[in-house]
């Protein structure tokens, strides 16, 4: 039998993993609040991605996404399109795929600010002259690409060459 897991999410009520103890998708996948098998891989999420994520996916980001001042999810996922997601029970492979990129920057940007939510939300919120003076969090949400972009940014910060 296989054993699920739970993964806290980023907001404040949870803690943050940190270390190398937890892989990315577990991590990226716990930010959304999937249940998963503890051997859970990026390929089972990428799985789980294209097949839809359930409705409460968005809702349990969208927590995470209040600590930093944003007070729903709807910058990521119209309104409207949450509603008609309700009625099916998941969300579009294009939401799904939009949620797990602004899951994959929030990880990254709680460990490179250790699980500090609010340095992690303060850099997020802050204009950065590496991205011609746009917020990461706007950067993130326009595309996968913008999403891309912040990660490559995080990574040059963690190295010592950005930030």
């Amino acid at each position: 039998m296989t054993k699920v897991v739970e993964t806290p999410v980023v907001a404040e009520e949870a803690p943050v993993y940190g270390g190398g103890r937890f892989s990315e998708p577990v991590r990226v996948a716990g930010l959304m609040k999937l249940r998963q098998p503890e051997s859970f891989d990026a390929l089972l999420l990428a799985d789980k991605i294209s097949a839809g994520l359930p409705v409460g996916a968005a809702t349990h980001l969208g927590r995470s996404l209040e600590v930093l001042g944003h007070n729903t999810i709807h910058e990521i996922i119209p309104e409207a399109t949450l509603r008609r997601a309700e009625k099916k029970k998941r969300l579009s492979k294009d939401s799904s795929e939009k949620l797990y990129d602004i899951a994959r920057v929030l990880d990254q940007t709680a460990r490179m600010f250790q699980g500090d939510a609010e340095e992690a939300a303060r850099f997020l919120r802050r204009p950065h002259p590496l991205l011609d003076g746009r917020t990461p969090f706007d950067v993130a949400k326009s595309s996968t690409a913008g999403a891309d972009a912040v990660l490559d940014l995080l990574r040059r910060a963690d190295a010592g060459v950005a930030i």
